[in-house]
């Protein structure tokens, strides 16, 4: 129960950076804050077993550091997707 707990905390944290350092708004409250920093750190470690060999499918938590680049390539892909969204 305390890693669920430490992840949810860890990806509120990471979360709230990415969206510190990316420029402009971005309309979200916390919960989508934690999914995108929980996210962006297996996004980041897919990453890094991408440059180090490690296979790609075998899922991996990054470091802080990947898990905030990997936050912010998700909240940049987010914003493109979300800005495309219309109302009808």
């Amino acid at each position: 129960m305390l890693t669920v707990l430490g992840w949810i905390v860890f990806g509120f944290v990471v979360g709230a950076i990415a969206r510190f350092l990316m420029p402009g708004p971005q309309p979200m409250g916390m919960i989508m804050t934690t999914i995108l920093g929980v996210i962006g750190s297996f996004v980041g470690g897919a990453l890094w077993n991408v440059f180090h060999g490690a296979p790609f499918m075998e899922p991996a938590p990054a470091s802080w550091l990947g898990a905030i680049l990997g936050a912010f390539l998700v909240l940049f892909i987010y914003g493109m997707m979300s800005s495309r969204r219309t109302n009808v």
